[in-house]
């Protein structure tokens, strides 16, 4: 085989670093000063003693760092570098020195093969597009692009519902601080819409996404509001005159009721009227138009149609959120047969002054104050083999804290009520958690049971029959409670499934988004340039859910500050002459980096021959070898880990 004197010179230069390698794993047989003695091309590493003086207890990253260093001072392509990584799989692994030796001389003798046919490679470049795209107007989502904003980049939020907020406008307190809700989110929900680098694409929704980091496209469906958002002032006079006010408010849980034209809340960002096409007299049957009518300022339109918008984007941020889960299914607790049986959310909704109740403790079967209030823990959450059918194994890591929250605000309004707390464990993580925790059994006086509900029964005379154990003192307990709380568990948005599609991101069983490193890589999707804030990734409150936003952001900046992108050389290539167009790779590309292109084929002697041939997007592909395995006619191969160079190492090791 003729090889050029490049080549050659490479090849030794990759040898030797090789061989350098075994002195870095101290296995004594071979050594850094023995190998280097051997090594053909001696001179291509002028100083020897930064080799040498590296010992056992260096750290690799530090080695790998200076052997960089000299692989560029010999002038070798970085991809013609194979390490025998002896140190993990040798070295620290085995007590037998001769054995670890043996093995290393074997995984010595596949890299040389594998090197012997490795080919310089060149990375890529890809512009990048300096505008973020966050999807979802949560807490997460504002705090994600509120910071990139900041950062002087241009941002979208994308919104399904009518205004931004998500469940933290539905709060009332918040632990461990008690701090009201509103007059912590409202002024950034105000700061979003005044900032000139943040634009609020409110009841939207992104209808498709294509493109890779640093060019992504994205189409977003703004659907009809019926109002001209540019035109309302969100005075409310067609709320108040609208005739239909009997459609469940889904802003307080279906515990009161709207008109078809409404504002969500009066603290709604953007402050614009919505009118329900399903329940709207003048969309459905053509009559009333009496909104249109009061409107002074001409806003109403009934002839508006859903628009879109497709707009280019660098890098996208998921922070779709949760809700929690449906638990008609737990009949023991009598959710469905009670209306004083409510959940955590709902029961927030009735401590907050913009409420059904207007802040005011009351049952909403009779409007009483309840006496006496039980709190359940863990429904629905921690449940492995749940019969229930909505059940989640995970623990949704906020209800402890909220509960306690309750009870205290319970029993500080209300000295006089009783508040019974059944639960499993009590986990408490967060800085100052347990001393709230504390604070609600020690100075509120709330009474906690280590055990489970396993029934509530209505009676007769209006109360609940709560039936339990207590597991410390070994006795089945039976409360006369007035109001039973569920601490529902929380799950992610039905709309991250679908979401996670589009982005090619990563989901687990219960539809979180999958971070590309539990530890190193947080807030990183494993598709590159999406991003995961919030609740999206895993159940956490809102502190946490604030840190992993600035985290997001912060990734997202350090990826809007670059002009260009170095793709991975290391990615899938196609043979057009082997491909036979069968679709097999591009369906089992996780990333959508294959497409196909009709190729002409033409031959002086055979004439036209067009054929369909697989084209794989190097920007992006992201070297998982996925269509190299499920290609029948072995067109699809991998840079720098082809089938060849793989087959070599195989045969190395067998000899």
């Amino acid at each position: 085989m003729k090889l050029e004197m490049r080549t050659v010179k490479n090849i030794a230069a990759a040898a030797m670093t090789l061989a350098v390698v075994f002195g870095f794993a101290s296995l004594k047989p071979v050594t850094a000063s023995a190998a280097q003695a051997e090594a053909p091309v001696s001179a291509s590493i002028e100083d020897e003693n930064s080799y040498i003086s590296y010992q056992d207890e260096i750290y690799q990253k530090d080695f790998l760092r200076l052997v960089n260093k000299e692989r560029a001072k010999a002038g070798l392509n970085p991809y013609m570098l194979e390490v025998a990584n002896i140190r993990e799989q040798c070295s620290w692994i085995h007590k037998d020195i001769p054995e670890a030796t043996a093995k290393a001389i074997v995984l010595g003798r596949a890299a040389i093969a594998k090197v012997l046919l490795n080919t310089p490679l060149i990375a890529g470049e890809s512009p990048v597009t300096k505008r973020a795209l966050v999807i979802g107007g949560g807490i997460a989502g504002i705090q994600t692009a509120l910071d990139i904003a900041e950062a002087g980049y241009p941002v979208d939020i994308v919104e399904k519902e009518p205004t931004i907020g998500g469940k933290m406008t539905q709060i009332d307190k918040t632990f461990p601080t008690l701090d009201c809700s509103s007059c912590i989110l409202t002024p950034k929900m105000v700061e979003c819409a005044q900032n000139d680098k943040i634009t609020i694409y409110s009841y939207s929704e992104v209808e498709a996404v294509t493109g890779f980091v640093g060019n992504f496209s994205v189409k977003i469906r703004r659907k009809a509001r019926f109002v001209d958002e540019d035109k309302c002032t969100g005075c409310g006079a067609c709320t108040e005159k609208c005739p239909v006010k009997n459609i469940p408010d889904a802003y307080n849980l279906g515990l009161s009721n709207r008109h078809a034209a409404y504002i969500p809340f009066a603290q709604a960002i953007p402050n614009v009227a919505v009118l329900d096409s399903t329940r709207c007299i003048k969309l459905t049957k053509g009559k009333c138009g009496l909104c249109s009518t009061v409107c002074s300022a001409g806003a109403i339109d009934y002839e508006q149609k859903e628009t879109f918008v497709e707009e280019k984007y660098g890098a996208i941020v998921a922070a779709t959120g949760y809700n929690p889960i449906n638990i008609d299914g737990y009949d023991e607790f009598a959710y469905s047969q009670s209306k004083d049986v409510v959940t955590s959310l709902e029961f927030e909704r009735i401590l907050k002054a913009d409420g059904p109740t207007e802040g005011h403790l009351q049952r909403l079967s009779d409007g009483k104050q309840p006496k006496t209030l039980v709190f359940v823990q863990c429904v629905g959450s921690r449940e492995s083999g749940s019969q229930h059918g909505c059940g989640k194994e995970y623990c949704s890591k906020i209800c402890c804290m909220y509960t306690a929250k309750h009870a205290m605000l319970c029993r500080e309004k209300y000295p006089d009520t009783d508040v019974y707390v059944f639960y499993i464990d009590v986990r408490t993580p967060g800085k100052n958690y347990d001393e709230f925790y504390r604070r609600a059994v020690e100075q509120y006086g709330v009474h906690y049971i280590k055990g489970m509900v396993g029934k509530v029964a209505p009676q007769p005379d209006g109360t609940l029959d709560v039936q339990a154990s207590d597991l410390i003192s070994n006795e089945q307990l039976h409360i006369k409670a007035d109001m039973v709380v569920l601490a529902a568990a929380i799950e992610a948005d039905k709309s991250a499934r679908p979401l996670a599609t589009m982005l090619t991101a990563s989901m687990d069983t219960n539809d979180f988004f999958t971070e590309a490193h539990a530890k190193l890589r947080p807030v990183e999707s494993p598709t590159a340039g999406v991003f995961l804030s919030g609740v999206c990734q895993g159940p956490k409150d809102i502190p946490e859910t604030v840190a992993q936003a600035g985290a997001a952001a912060s990734k997202v900046i350090g990826l809007l500050a670059k002009d260009k992108l170095s793709c991975n050389p290391c990615v899938s290539h196609s043979d057009p002459m082997k491909c036979n167009g069968c679709s097999s790779c591009a369906n089992v590309c996780p990333y959508g980096a294959i497409t196909y292109e009709e190729k002409d084929f033409s031959r002086r002697q055979d004439g036209s021959m067009i054929r369909r041939v697989a084209v794989v997007n190097e920007a992006v592909c992201q070297g998982c070898g996925a269509c190299t395995v499920a290609c029948p006619s072995g067109a699809m191969d991998l840079k720098g880990f082809a089938t060849g160079q793989i087959m070599a190492e195989v045969d190395a090791i067998c000899k």
